[in-house]
C-alpha cells in the first residue's frame, strides 16, 4: 500500500566489442575514484572506457546493442544505459574471476499490505491490515514461484469506509469472514516454513517503500498485542534500491513511475495487495536482470526505522517464527 498509499548522436558501432577513444578527462576525471580503491586492474579501466562509450550512444544504438545480446530493449534511455553497462561489467568481471552464485539470497518475499483507511487519512486514524499478500521470487530462475494471500478482519474499526472499499476492492463481506491478524500471521509463518525459507533456503523481505513494515505491520502488531515478527525486522525498500541504482530522484520511485520508466505497464488492479506485490516483483526481476544486487537497506530497531548500510554483510532473514504476545 503506497503512502496514501542527449547527448550528441554518433555513428552506430559495429557488433561485438565496443571500440572508441576516451579523453583524458574521462579516464582521469570521475573514473579515477576507482583507482583509489585498489581498482588498478586493467579490467576496471576497460570497464570505465566502455562506460564512456555507452554514455555517448543514442537510444537507438543502445536498443540495437541490447538486442544483439538478447537483452530487454524496453525502458527510458538512462535505464538502457545502465542495463548495457552492467552487462559489460558483469561479463568482464566474470572473465577475471567467476562469481560465487551461492552468495546471494535464494528467494525474495515481496509484501504489500492493504490497510483500513479514511479519505484524507486523518492523523488520529489507526490503520489495520486487511490483506496480507506474499509473492515468492526465485532469484535463480527470476520467476515468481508461489504466492500467498489472505484477508484480515480488523478489530478497532471493523466497518470499512466507502473510500477504503473503493480504493482496495476489499468488501465488508470479505473482511467479516476473514481471520484476525494473529491467525493470518500464523498461516503466513506456516506457509514460509513449508517452503523451507530460512532453513534450507536463504531469503529476505522486500517492500515498496518503508511504510509496510515500519508503520502498518508495526501498528498492527501493537493492536494485536504481539511482538514484531523477527523475519520482518529487516527488508529491501525497492524505492531506495531503484533510485540509487538508476540514479533517479525520490519522486521518480513510485510504483507506476518505476514500471513506466522500465517500459512496463501495471498488470492487475491497483491497490490489490497481491497485484501490487506481483508488479513490485516484476520491477525486482528487471533490476536483477539489469545487474542490481538488491539487498537489505532498512530495518526496525527498538521500534524505530533505521537505514542499513550498503557495506553491511549480506544476511538473510531468520527462519520464520510466530512472535510472542506482548505483556
Amino acid at each position: 500500500m503506497e503512502e496514501q498509499k542527449e547527448n550528441r548522436p554518433q555513428a552506430a558501432r559495429p557488433p561485438g566489442k565496443l571500440q572508441h577513444r576516451v579523453s583524458d578527462q574521462e579516464t582521469n576525471g570521475k573514473n579515477t575514484a576507482s583507482n583509489l580503491n585498489d581498482f588498478s586492474d586493467p579490467v576496471y579501466k576497460e570497464i570505465a572506457m566502455t562506460n564512456g562509450c555507452i554514455n555517448r550512444m543514442t537510444r537507438d544504438e543502445l536498443r540495437s546493442k541490447l538486442a544483439e545480446f538478447k537483452l530487454d530493449t524496453r525502458g527510458v534511455k538512462d535505464v538502457l544505459k545502465k542495463r548495457l553497462k552492467n552487462y559489460y561489467k558483469k561479463q568482464k568481471l566474470m572473465q577475471k574471476e567467476p562469481v560465487n552464485g551461492d552468495s546471494y539470497y535464494d528467494y525474495i518475499c515481496i509484501v504489500d499490505f492493504e490497510a483500513t483507511c479514511e479519505e484524507g487519512n486523518p492523523p488520529e486514524f489507526i490503520h489495520e491490515i486487511i490483506e496480507f499478500p506474499v509473492v515468492l521470487l526465485n532469484t535463480h530462475t527470476l520467476e515468481i514461484e508461489d504466492t500467498f494471500q489472505q484477508y484480515v478482519k480488523p478489530e478497532i474499526n471493523p466497518k470499512l469506509s466507502e473510500f477504503c472499499v473503493g480504493l482496495t476492492g476489499i468488501t465488508q463481506d470479505i473482511v467479516d469472514k476473514a481471520d484476525t491478524f494473529p491467525q493470518v500471521l500464523q498461516n503466513v509463518v506456516d506457509w514460509m516454513k513449508q517452503r523451507e525459507l530460512g532453513t534450507k533456503y536463504s531469503y529476505c523481505m522486500l517492500t515498496d517503500g518503508s511504510w509496510d513494515m515500519s508503520k502498518f505491520l508495526n501498528i498492527q502488531c501493537r493492536v494485536s498485542r504481539i511482538k514484531h515478527p523477527s523475519f520482518a525486522k529487516k527488508w529491501i525498500n525497492i524505492r531506495k534500491s531503484y533510485g540509487n541504482f538508476y540514479k533517479v530522484p525520490r519522486n521518480q520511485t513510485k510504483l507506476m513511475i518505476m514500471l513506466e520508466k522500465l517500459g512496463m505497464s501495471y498488470d492487475g488492479r491497483p491497490h490489490s495487495g497481491l497485484d501490487d506485490s506481483k508488479n513490485i516483483a516484476r520491477i525486482a526481476i528487471r533490476m536483477l536482470q539489469d545487474g542490481c544486487q538488491l539487498r537489505v537497506n532498512e530495518k526496525m530497531h527498538a521500534g524505530q526505522l533505521m537505514t542499513v548500510s550498503s557495506s553491511a554483510p549480506l544476511e538473510g532473514a531468520p527462519a520464520p517464527q510466530m512472535p510472542r504476545y506482548r505483556n
